[in-house]
């Protein structure tokens, strides 16, 4: 399953120091290279204000596991990391910066859409509990059910209740039913994507 396959490359190895990153960087790096490789690694440091040792780990990490080649040009997808990618893409195919609104509450809000996991959500904490363990300040988690877009234990309708949210967050493609948008909320950019991913794999 690819949640226990990206979650073990991002894992200690013994013996050795714990990880400065996480499975969310792995994430991020792929989807660089899938958007913009082949790129070098000084590059992928600064978007992913990561340090040399720990972008150079994960690049290693990942050629290692047959996931990205290496060129001159920097890093690439292989046959196997394009699979990667697109199987990571069908459980987690949008993911958008939203504008402050009536439901967000931090700077910074990042709505990412989960496909066909809404039977999973119970009252959103394990979401918003996921998030703020990787650092940002919480999230909120919709689910589409009956058509409508319901924020558990806040609103079972959120275009009647939270108009400007819900203009924002329909803007996303492809939203189904049963699908789940969780939206990470933070001081900062990273904190609030990765927090919004947290939320996200916990459904995964």
């Amino acid at each position: 399953m690819i949640k226990e396959y990206l979650t073990d490359l991002s894992a200690q190895k013994a013996p050795g120091p714990r990880p400065s990153f996480t499975v969310f960087d792995i994430l991020k790096v792929i989807e660089l290279i899938a958007k913009k490789g082949p790129i070098g690694r000084g590059r992928l440091a600064k978007k992913l204000d990561m340090g040399g040792g720990a972008i150079r780990t994960v690049i290693n990490r990942l050629k290692d596991s047959g996931l990205i080649s290496m060129t001159k040009l920097g890093s690439s997808l292989t046959e196997k990391g394009h699979m990667v990618w697109e199987e990571t893409r069908q459980l987690i195919p949008h993911k958008a910066r939203l504008l402050e609104n009536d439901l967000t509450f931090a700077a910074y809000n990042v709505a990412v859409l989960v496909k066909d996991r809404g039977d999973r959500v119970k009252n959103g904490l394990e979401q918003r509990d996921a998030a703020v363990t990787i650092g940002a300040k919480g999230a909120t988690t919709l689910v589409v059910k009956d058509k409508k877009l319901v924020v558990p234990m806040v609103s079972k309708d959120l275009e009647k209740d939270f108009p400007l949210a819900f203009k924002e967050i329909t803007n996303l493609k492809g939203i189904e039913e049963n699908d789940v948008i969780v939206i990470g909320s933070a001081d900062d950019a990273k904190k609030a994507e990765y927090g919004a991913l947290a939320a996200a794999w916990t459904l995964i």
